[in-house]
């Protein structure tokens, strides 16, 4: 409901309880002066003590409080995010730092080691395809055997056998008679050379490093070595 009062009714809710205020105060020291029949001295009328501020002045003064609030809030925000980011720097550089000193201490891997390599295998010895070299490779054959002989004694039955010829056959002595002639750089037949074969050499008696070979392992089973041979056996 509007005031009747001139004015009244442009002031703010504050100013209007200060000017109720006010008007009630003044109310109750006119009806308390015609109460006391109008007794009260000059002193006495002194003795109210007068307000000290204005509706007006009250309502600048909290808006100027709530303003220096608001401008020391807004100053320990901006304090604060400026500390916020200083120290998320500073924890930065020492996680960077820290992370360079880690990877300074890492231990290298030593280089892997090259496989060594593999011993060449031994070149395989190379024989002459003559007397000369069939009897060399038999001996080797014959050593690695443990089966006695030597150069000159195979050399000189072979002489005196065949003359050096491996396809030399025998067809006229007991045993060509009895269906097994003697053939070969050593005159060996097939039974004795079958029974007295060296492994790693062939089974073709007219191949010249079996014949020797096994010629010289049976010489060496009956008479010791085909160095004391100097006729037929």
């Amino acid at each position: 409901m509007r005031s009747t009062h001139s004015g009244y009714t442009g002031l703010s809710k504050v100013h209007k309880f200060s000017a109720a205020g006010l008007t009630a105060a003044a109310a109750a020291t006119v009806v308390f002066a015609a109460v006391s029949g109008g007794t009260a001295s000059a002193a006495e009328a002194h003795a109210v003590k007068p307000v000290a501020w204005s509706a007006g002045s009250f309502g600048e003064t909290q808006q100027d409080e709530l303003a220096k609030q608001v401008d020391a809030a807004a100053k320990q925000a901006k304090a604060d995010a400026a500390a916020k980011k200083a120290d998320a720097g500073v924890k930065a550089k020492a996680e960077q730092e820290r992370a360079s000193r880690s990877e300074a201490r890492k231990p290298m891997k030593p280089a892997a080691a090259k496989p060594a390599a593999k011993p060449a295998a031994p070149a395989k010895k190379a024989y002459a395809d003559n007397l000369d070299g069939w009897i060399r490779q038999s001996l080797d054959i014959l050593h690695a055997k443990g089966v006695p002989a030597s150069y000159e004694g195979i050399k000189r039955n072979v002489m005196r056998e065949s003359t050096g010829n491996p396809h030399a056959i025998n067809d006229w002595d007991v045993n060509a008679v009895n269906g097994v002639p003697s053939k070969g750089l050593l005159q060996i037949i097939d039974p004795t050379f079958k029974a007295y074969h060296v492994e790693g050499t062939s089974w073709d008696i007219w191949d010249p490093v079996a014949n020797i070979t096994a010629s010289c392992n049976y010489a060496a089973d009956k008479y010791g070595s085909m160095d004391n041979v100097n006729s037929a056996y």
